[in-house]
This record gives C-alpha cells, structure tokens and sequence, in this order.
C-alpha cells in the first residue's frame, strides 16, 4: 500500500509499503481516507523533532478514517464507521488517562507523525480507545480536523481560558486553521472577536466566519488597533499561537486580570516578558498542548449541529504534498490543506 514518508528533512517521498497484519486484540483496521495539515507537519518536515525519531517516517499527526476490521475485544465501533484519530500513543492506563486528560498521559510513547509513523498511509492498526466515532452528518474530511484543528481550540478556549459569552477575545492569525476555528466558537457563544491576519485578501474571509474586527499585521501594528478598539480596556483572552513575533504585542492586548492562552511558537520559541506587567495586571498565562478525546467528540458535535465548519483550503494526493507543505510554511494558506486518500 502507499504511504508518504519523510526519508530525510525536508525530503518526502511515496513508498509502497506492506499492509498491517489483522488486529490484535483492543485494535481496529482504519482505512485512512483524509489527513489535515498542520504546523507540526511542518516542524516535521524541517527536521524539528524534540525526541530521537527513525527514519523514513510515515507523516500526518491529524486524521480521519473508515473502520475496515475490528479486532477481539472491541464492542464499541463497527466496520463501515467514521472515526477521528487522536494522535498521541497515551498508555491509557495512568490517573490522567483513566480521568480523560488524555494530553497529560504520563506514559506517552509520541506523536505520530513526528516520533511515531503517522497517518499518511492507505490503513493503519490502532488501539480502539484513540478512535473516536463521528456523529451522522459529519464526514471524514470533518472529522479529520476533530484532533488538532478544532480539538485544540476547544482544550484552549473552554477548558483552560474559560471563555464566556460576552467577552472579547483577539484571536492571531486568523487564516491559519486553528484560527478560523476559534473565531467560528468563539463568535457563536457571544463574544466580541477581534483577528489578525497578514494580507487584504484574508479580511472579508475571516469576517465571512464571524469576526468582528479584522487587522492586517503587516500594515499595522495590532496591537495599538486593538487598544483603540477597546477603549485602552484590552481584550479579556488573547489566543496565542504565534510565539516570539506577537508575544510582547499579545501581552500589552490584555485588560486587567486578562487571560493569554498559547499552543504554539511558529515564529519562535524564546521571548522576554515584563514581570512587572503580570503581577500588576493580575494577568494569567496558560499553555495549553494538544487536547483531551472528549474535546474531539465535542467538536464533531458542534459540526454536525452547524455551529461551526471545516473551513478548506486545498484538497490535495499524495504528489502535491510536498507543495503543500512548502505553501504552509510561507503562510499562504487559508484553513487547512487536506490530502485526500482514497
């Protein structure tokens, strides 16, 4: 079967590689149909692996499939079903596992994708457990933003900022697909939400999903519009997943006893901050990594109910995605790149 795999940094090629055995007991055949791209494939791809990893490695950390065959053991899900695929290999069996706070698991042997082969490939085996069911209405391409695009967001913004309706929230980046998923949660619980994108040709787009105030960081300097837009208050959360370049921006955003939430630093990882600033200002900073399964049900259900969509960048196969890849790393996308695996 075909499988994409990294065979050195920032070299990607299409392997025939040999089908998984049948399921061992607790496992399901998944039949991948589609993987979505994120920043981490990008990390990736570049040879930023924090753990010692093999090579060539199987890529994709986000994806979705049809259940093919169901190994001994396993009552819960049936051949034929559309499954999200959570992409850490937790033990499942620590306090933190065993309470769902499956992205503190104690035990976890990797991401996969990044330390561990990942998704882009015809079938997989995988523990029943990381698999988790989509609603009727919500397909594979949908489901497969359940565990990184919209599940992060949900870990972000309810789980750890406490979001409330009537706030006001910056969201960066709005283009990017974490970023069009906040704004779309965020506007329909009620809040006022301001973006930040960096072109003119993102403005109406990231309006279309619900953003009350679009700002183009390269013309001006975000964070001066937003104080102006509050009034000098600031926002109550700021949701950060920039890193170096907007951090200090981010900071002077938030009103007093603000929250700033950050997953990510795709622009770099080190920063300074005024302490000063933080305890005066009563602010709270919270990192959030990953989510827990049950924010990836939860997120499936917002879509099946039309709170909120998969917003599509480019579908792709396997020979575009090396391009892929290159057009996210220049931030030319707008949602998410999928490749599609039929």
């Amino acid at each position: 079967m075909r499988a994409l795999q990294l065979i050195e940094d920032r070299k990607l090629e299409i392997a025939d590689i040999a089908p998984p055995p049948p399921p061992t007991h607790g496992e399901v055949t998944v039949r991948i149909r589609a993987v979505a791209l994120n920043h981490i494939d990008v990390w990736g791809w570049r040879g930023m692996a924090f753990a010692k990893r093999k090579m060539p490695l199987v890529i994709g950390a986000e994806a979705a499939g049809e259940v093919e065959t169901v190994g001994p053991g396993v009552g819960h899900l049936q051949p034929g079903q559309i499954v999200a695929i959570y992409g850490a290999r937790t033990c499942g069996l620590c306090r933190h596992c065993r309470a769902g706070r499956d992205n503190l698991c104690e035990n976890v042997s990797g991401v996969h994708g990044f330390h561990l082969d990942g998704f882009a490939q015809e079938k997989v085996n995988l523990p029943a457990r990381l698999l988790v069911p989509a609603p009727p209405g919500v397909d594979a391409v949908a489901a497969a933003l359940s565990p990184v695009t919209f599940g992060t967001v949900e870990h972000m913004l309810f789980d750890n900022a406490k979001l409330e309706p009537g706030e006001t929230i910056l969201v960066h980046a709005g283009g990017s697909g974490i970023g069009t998923a906040a704004i779309q949660l965020a506007k329909k619980m009620g809040c006022t939400v301001i973006t930040t994108v960096g072109s003119d040709d993102k403005i109406e787009k990231a309006k279309a999903l619900g953003a009350d105030h679009v700002i183009n960081y390269r013309e001006d300097r975000f964070e001066g519009v937003v104080r102006k837009l509050t009034k000098k208050k600031g926002v109550d959360v700021v949701f950060e997943h920039v890193g170096a370049d907007t951090w200090a921006g981010s900071m002077l955003c938030l009103k007093r006893g603000g929250r700033l939430v950050t997953c990510g630093s795709t622009s770099g990882v080190s920063t300074s901050i005024n302490l000063m600033h933080v305890f005066q200002q009563q602010l709270r900073i919270i990192g959030s990594f990953g989510c827990r399964m049950e924010n990836m049900a939860d997120a499936m259900e917002k879509m099946a109910r039309g709170i909120a969509h998969p917003v599509i960048d480019t579908e792709v196969g396997f020979d575009d995605l090396d391009m892929a890849l290159k057009r996210m790393e220049g931030r030319q996308v707008f949602g998410k790149i999928i490749l599609k695996i039929d």
